[in-house]
């Protein structure tokens, strides 16, 4: 191997350091030393981390309050430096060939845009260093690494062996870069050119007159939602929080299709709503099992048993660890296209794959969804709304008959409000003791939906007595209670809102069924 080839010189400076520590292990005992700017190698000596700041190696401070800390000849060049070419140089003056720059700026588009800044305080939020840092590592693609995120980092450095990378690895990671770098122009570009941006009240505008989608490519997928229709995943550049589909990994299995990633996508925001040990079955696009237990196994069993006709082929999502029992669990009951968790036990894994093509989805520790804005793509157009991330307030619940709910139909009803908004509309959901009993999802009538969601439950022989039903919107008239009620159904759920809201109370008395008006609906289309 040529010793320009040799990696033994990385530069680090990170505004995002999540993932600092276990890529600078790695880098470690691959006996490559650390160079870091001023914030990132104090992170890194406070974890016993051995690190050169740059300031040292260059022998002058960082200035003007952090403007200035990597535009330094001895940085720039040992970047640039050709080395085939530029050795005697380096050796005049002193400086290290730099293998690998590992980069990212301050997130400019992910400002609290709550708080309120001046246009000279957003200025100073701009960072100058990082991206001539990032242009100069990728021009210079056959000599030095440059990173700008955790995924290919992991791509790389999982898969080199004696330090070496191939050119056309360089030459992706090069792309890579000038691609970050280009969003992040952008992001300010967007930011300063909002013509609401910077109004008397200093409030972002949700919805401006012109909008920028920043996403790049992170994989093909096997086909759309047909298999004649080709697809591909893209993903917000600068979002790569942990939790979410969009930055899960795969483990095991066979390659993703568009329908797995989009129902793996419901699953998993629809399981993050539990705090207990909590496992959601999804089907084409609805939950069709949802249960909240005391054990990950004994949820599983429970979402699986509530549909396991509609579970013969779906994706899980779990909200914590994925254990042996449950493992076995699955492959005992049941053919499953994916499955995802924040983590798994290594001999759950192990289990898992003796079925080679079930998918294993690791999303890491679970975050809160920030996003504000949910969009769909119309012919030539597209919608934009908010994201409906409303909170569940009982102080704000309404109950409307003359029978209050007993505390555990009221926890009931709180665990179906929180699935509800996950079926598409028109939605009936039943449930009983954390654990859904039948699902009407997408009728054209809510009475529909409340018939099919009956059919469903006396199909597959639940006792529906005492049972909770939740209505992602309100009933338009009292037939919808009524079917609730012939089979038993003790409280209901819903937005509330109808001109007969008052004959569908009186039809709730009438049966002597506890009904509360949450004051929010809950269409999904």
């Amino acid at each position: 191997m040529s010793s320009k080839n040799m990696l033994r010189n990385a530069l680090i400076s990170l505004s995002d350091k999540d993932n600092l520590l276990e890529m600078s292990k790695i880098l470690l005992k691959k006996k490559i030393n650390l160079l870091a700017t001023g914030g990132t190698a104090k992170y890194l000596k406070n974890h016993n981390i051995p690190v050169t700041e740059i300031s040292e190696y260059t022998n002058f401070p960082e200035i003007l309050n952090g403007r200035v800390k990597t535009m330094h000849p001895k940085i720039i060049a040992g970047i640039l430096s050709r080395r085939d070419k530029d050795q005697k140089t380096m050796q005049l003056y002193n400086i290290l060939p730099i293998d690998i720059v590992i980069v990212n700026f301050y997130p400019f588009d992910k400002i609290d845009t709550q708080k309120t800044y001046t246009i000279e305080e957003m200025i100073e939020k701009i960072d100058i260093g990082g991206p001539t840092l990032v242009r100069s590592a990728a021009k210079n693609y056959k000599d030095v690494i440059v990173i700008v995120n955790f995924f290919d980092f992991k791509l790389i450095f999982d898969s080199i062996k004696n330090n070496y990378i191939t050119t056309e690895k360089r030459l992706y990671l090069a792309k890579q870069a000038f691609l970050y770098t280009s969003n992040y122009e952008k992001s300010i570009e967007q930011y300063f050119t909002n013509e609401n941006k910077f109004n008397e009240n200093h409030k972002k505008n949700l919805f401006p007159n012109h909008i920028q989608f920043q996403f790049v490519k992170k994989q093909n997928l096997r086909y759309g939602e047909n298999q004649h229709q080709k697809s591909a995943l893209y993903i917000e550049e600068n979002n790569l929080n942990s939790g979410t589909i969009s930055s899960s990994y795969q483990i095991h299995g066979k390659k993703l299709s568009y329908n797995n990633i989009s129902d793996a996508d419901i699953a998993l925001e629809c399981v993050k709503q539990f705090s207990k040990p909590a496992c959601v079955i999804v089907k084409h696009g609805n939950p069709c099992g949802v249960s909240e237990k005391t054990s990950l196994l004994k949820a599983y069993v429970s979402a699986y048993k509530a549909d396991p006709v509609s579970a013969f082929g779906g994706i899980i999502a779990f909200n914590s660890i994925i254990d042996v029992e449950t493992a076995k669990e699955i492959i005992q009951r049941q053919f499953v296209e994916v499955i995802i968790a924040p983590e798994i036990n290594y001999l759950s894994l192990d289990i898992l794959k003796k079925k080679k093509n079930i998918r294993i989805l690791i999303t890491g520790k679970f975050q809160k969804n920030h996003e504000k804005i949910d969009f769909k793509k119309i012919t030539n157009g597209l919608l934009l709304q908010e994201n409906d991330n409303s909170i569940i307030d009982i102080k704000k619940f309404n109950f409307v008959t003359e029978r209050l709910p007993t505390e555990k139909e009221l926890k009931d009803a709180i665990f179906c409000w929180k699935i509800v908004k996950y079926v598409k509309s028109n939605a009936i959901l039943y449930g009983f003791n954390k654990t859904t009993i039948s699902i009407g999802p997408g009728q054209t009538s809510r009475v529909d939906a409340t018939q099919l969601a009956n059919l469903k439950a006396k199909n597959r022989g639940f006792d529906t007595n005492g049972a909770i039903m939740a209505s992602d919107a309100f009933f338009p008239f009292k037939d919808g209670v009524e079917k609730a009620a012939c089979i038993g159904i003790s409280c209901i759920i819903q937005p509330g809102g109808s001109i007969r809201d008052k004959e569908v109370i009186e039809c709730a008395n009438k049966y002597s069924i506890a009904m509360i008006f949450t004051q929010k609906r809950h269409f999904k289309h």
